[in-house]
């Protein structure tokens, strides 16, 4: 998208969040709601959900329109997020919901055995102590990222970092716990 165009759909979230301009509100439903539906069917989501999700970015648009941040990120890329995560937060929901016996049995025959829990719990104790070598401002936004499963945007908007600055911590702390768990022989260096 140009970036006049950007800046007029920026525009059209103010007027919705200044004055509950429906009209404004209207363009930018017409512009995104079918465009954030196939975004989801290529997720995997079937139309019908797919437009119920889209359908509800868009009200999140007409309800929270003062959060929105321009200088933090597009009215497309705010809108795409909403509805990828309310797309996983309804797999969540569905997935507690509609378990039945096969699925249980299974879940049970995959469970790892005893003693690959406790190559697992090993692992996870090497990882944790590795972290100790990161600087705090690395260490928290990798906890947010992995502990928390927070997207990099997301870490953006909480710790009010610029998104480059979020990301390159981050690659920055993982180089740093690469090296550490391969001299410690965790990992193979190869």
């Amino acid at each position: 998208m140009s970036s006049d165009r950007s800046s007029e759909m920026a525009l059209l979230v103010a007027r919705v969040a200044e004055i509950r301009d429906r009209d404004a509100f209207a363009a930018l439903f017409d512009h995104y709601a079918p465009r954030l539906a196939v975004y989801l069917r290529r997720l995997g989501a079937d139309p019908s959900t797919a437009e119920e999700i889209a359908q509800d970015a868009m009200l999140v648009l007409w309800r929270k329109a003062d959060l929105f941040d321009p200088a933090k990120s597009s009215v497309g890329t705010w809108l795409y997020r909403i509805a990828r995560n309310r797309r996983i937060d309804l797999l969540r929901r569905g997935r507690g919901a509609s378990l039945d016996l096969d699925q249980v049995v299974a879940m049970v025959d995959d469970a790892p055995r005893p003693d690959e829990s406790l190559g697992a719990r090993e692992r996870e104790d090497f990882v944790r102590r590795a972290m100790g070598v990161l600087p705090p401002e690395q260490s928290s936004l990798v906890r947010l990222a992995f502990y928390e499963g927070r997207s990099h945007s997301e870490i953006a908007a909480v710790t009010g970092l610029p998104l480059g600055t979020v990301k390159s911590r981050i690659r920055l702390a993982f180089g740093r716990l690469r090296r550490k768990l391969e001299s410690d022989g965790v990992l193979d260096a190869t």
